[in-house]
C-alpha cells in the first residue's frame, strides 16, 4: 500500500488542522492504520491509530480528547483532526499501515509509511 499524506503547514497555537492520508495500491493484509510524529532530535512516536475496519481506536496520552482519528471507507483515507495544538505538537506527522490486528503499534510494526507532512505550531 502506498501512503501520501497532506494538510500540514504552519498553524497558530489553539489551531485546528486536518491531516489526510490516502491509500492507494494493494491494502490486502494491512489491519491498522495510524499516525506517528517526529520532532527534531526525538524518537518517532506513535500519536493515533485504528483498525482497517475502523472499529477500535487508540491514542497516545499526550493527544487525548484533542485529536481524532477517522477514516473513509470509500475513498480510503485516514484522516488526524487536530485541536488545541500546542507549540509541543510542532514535527513531522507519518501516517502508517500495519498488519498488526490491534490499534495501537510501534514503529517495528509499521510495513508502510508516507513521506510525512510538517505541522508547524507558532505561539
Amino acid at each position: 500500500v502506498q501512503l501520501v499524506e497532506s494538510g500540514g503547514g504552519l498553524v497558530q497555537a489553539g489551531g485546528s488542522p486536518r491531516l489526510s492520508c490516502a491509500a492507494s495500491g494493494s491494502t490486502f493484509g494491512i489491519n491498522a492504520v495510524g499516525w506517528f510524529r517526529q520532532a527534531p532530535g526525538k524518537e518517532r512516536e506513535f500519536v493515533a491509530g485504528m483498525t482497517w475496519s475502523g472499529g477500535s481506536t487508540a491514542y497516545a496520552d499526550f493527544v487525548k480528547g484533542r485529536f481524532t482519528i477517522a477514516k473513509d471507507n470509500i475513498k480510503n483515507t485516514v484522516y488526524l483532526k487536530m485541536s488545541s495544538l500546542e507549540p509541543e505538537d510542532t514535527a513531522l506527522y507519518y501516517c502508517a499501515a500495519s498488519r498488526t490486528v490491534v490499534p495501537v503499534f510501534t514503529s517495528f510494526s509499521v510495513n508502510s509509511w508516507g513521506q510525512g507532512t510538517q505541522v508547524t505550531v507558532s505561539s
